[in-house]
C-alpha cells in the first residue's frame, strides 16, 4: 500500500515532469537509429551514415539504437536529477517501512473497522499486539474520518456501536478500551467471522 498512488506520488515531486525515465533521457540526449524499407532490397535498412560517427546505446528491451549527440554538461545534469530521484524513492521507502506503516501498511480508507483476533496469544505476545494497535491508532487512525475497533470472541465486543468520528479524544478511548481488554476470553470457531462479518455490516466501512 502506499499514502497516494504511486502515478500521484510521482506527479507530486515531478518525476514525471521531470522525463526520467529511459525513453524520455534517450530522446533528449540523442535520436533513435532508424530502419526504413527500402522496395528495391524488399527488407528494412538501417542507415549508415551514423555509425562511428556518435556513440550509440542499444536498448536490452526491444533493441533499438539510439546514437547520442548530447554534450558532457547535458549527461552530468541528467546524473543529478536521477541522484535526486534515487535519493526519493529511499526517503519514500523508508517512510513506508517506519512505525505502524511497517506492520499494517499504510491506511488510505477514510473510514474503517480494525478487528482483533489475539486467538490464544501469550501474555507478552498480547500486549506486544496492543503496543502495535496503539501505534497504528496514533500514527495512522488519527489522520482519517471515521473507524471503530471489534473484538473477535465468543461475546463478541465493540468499541462503538457503529464508526466514529475521529478526534483525540476518540482515539485516546480507543486506546483506553484497548488496553483494559482481558488476555483471554472465550472464544469459537466462528469468532473471526463473525467478527468481520459485523464490521462489514455498518454501510459507511470501506475497509
Amino acid at each position: 500500500q502506499s499514502l497516494v498512488s504511486s502515478s500521484k506520488w510521482l506527479q507530486r515531486y515531478g518525476l514525471k515532469r521531470n522525463k526520467l525515465s529511459l525513453s524520455q533521457i534517450l530522446s533528449q540526449i540523442g535520436f533513435q537509429h532508424r530502419k526504413d524499407y527500402v522496395t528495391t532490397l524488399g527488407k528494412p535498412v538501417a542507415s549508415r551514415y551514423a555509425d562511428g560517427l556518435f556513440p550509440q546505446y542499444k536498448r536490452a528491451q526491444d533493441g533499438s539504437v539510439y546514437n547520442l549527440t548530447a554534450k558532457k554538461e547535458l549527461i552530468l545534469h541528467f546524473v543529478d536529477c536521477l541522484i535526486g530521484a534515487i535519493e526519493l524513492y529511499k526517503q519514500r521507502m523508508e517512510w513506508l517501512t517506519s512505525e505502524s506503516r511497517q506492520i499494517f501498511g499504510v491506511i488510505q480508507e477514510q473510514c474503517i473497522v480494525i478487528v482483533l483476533d489475539f486467538g490464544t496469544a501469550a501474555p507478552t505476545e498480547f500486549d506486544l499486539c496492543r503496543d502495535a494497535l496503539s501505534m497504528v491508532l496514533e500514527e495512522q487512525v488519527i489522520q482519517i474520518s471515521r473507524f471503530n475497533l471489534i473484538r473477535a470472541a465468543q461475546d463478541l465486543m465493540k468499541w462503538q456501536q457503529k464508526c466514529t468520528p475521529v478526534s483525540e479524544r476518540t482515539v485516546k478511548s480507543a486506546v483506553t478500551w484497548l488496553w483494559k481488554l482481558d488476555h483471554m476470553t472465550a472464544v469459537s470457531h466462528t469468532s473471526s467471522a463473525e467478527a468481520l462479518l459485523e464490521a462489514m455490516g455498518d454501510e459507511a466501512v470501506s475497509s
